[in-house]
């Protein structure tokens, strides 16, 4: 997922750099947290202790609320500032998210959270609310408020509340980084298992 997720973000370098580069060393932390969640054992559970540490500071420090195991491969974070996730959401492959979304359950309610396609974009200041869904290709406008799913792939969502305001895809808004890995892997004979 690591590769996958440089990929999307359009990175050059293959490591951060020392100072700076603040996201791309957050969900380099949430991928190695996520991926010491799963193993177990001793060593593991010290890892795994490590990791919860590090993902807890850095999620202070630039202010995301991103639970492990929401975001599929190539996962591109645009910029510090609020993001706050459900835990209860799934977002599929290739997703470029900005500040000041909001992914949440329907009020009332504590697990019915979103489920959005792969190869979305959610801009500035949107906000998702409820069991919806949301299909592959869907652009989410600034300050768009979702609380209705939408099943049409390739379109743009806007207003508050959201509906379609253009037949325009997320394909032109993301680096499909994902997808890259995944062809680059079958070419070369690997895993594509990132």
């Amino acid at each position: 997922m690591l590769e996958a997720d440089r990929l999307s973000r359009g990175e050059k370098r293959t490591r951060p750099r020392l100072i700076g580069d603040d996201i791309w060393k957050y969900q380099i932390i949430l991928r190695h947290y996520e991926y010491w969640l799963k193993k177990r054992g001793f060593f593991a559970t010290l890892a795994r202790s490590y990791w919860h540490y590090r993902y807890y500071k850095q999620s202070i420090r630039l202010n995301f609320e991103i639970p492990p195991f929401v975001f599929a491969a190539g996962l591109s974070i645009a910029h510090r500032g609020p993001i706050i996730i459900n835990p209860n959401s799934r977002i599929g492959e290739n997703c470029r998210i900005h500040s000041g979304v909001n992914i949440g359950t329907a009020a009332g309610t504590q697990n019915s959270a979103p489920t959005l396609g792969d190869n979305c974009y959610i801009g500035p200041g949107a906000k998702l609310f409820g069991a919806i869904r949301i299909a592959d290709g869907v652009a989410i406008a600034a300050q768009a408020v979702v609380n209705k799913s939408c099943e049409t792939e390739g379109v743009t969502l806007g207003g508050v509340p959201a509906r379609v305001i253009a037949m325009r895809s997320a394909k032109d808004y993301i680096i499909p980084g994902a997808t890259i890995y995944d062809k680059s892997a079958a070419s070369t004979g690997r895993q594509a298992s990132c």
